[in-house]
């Protein structure tokens, strides 16, 4: 398994949130899948630069 960098964003309230964790893919898709179903919207996984 390979661990990259992603960061999950997502709106909750009308405020902008992000989670700034390292996920492999199924992890960060599983979170997001996760945060839309507590009612997060626009959730979507971003790739980053190690340090962003």
């Amino acid at each position: 398994m390979t661990l990259a960098v992603l960061r999950v964003r997502w709106t909750e309230d009308g405020r902008e949130r992000a989670l700034a964790v390292s996920y492999d893919e199924a992890s960060a898709q599983h979170r997001k899948k996760l945060l839309e179903a507590e009612g997060g919207s626009d959730v979507r996984v971003i790739p980053v630069k190690p340090g962003e």
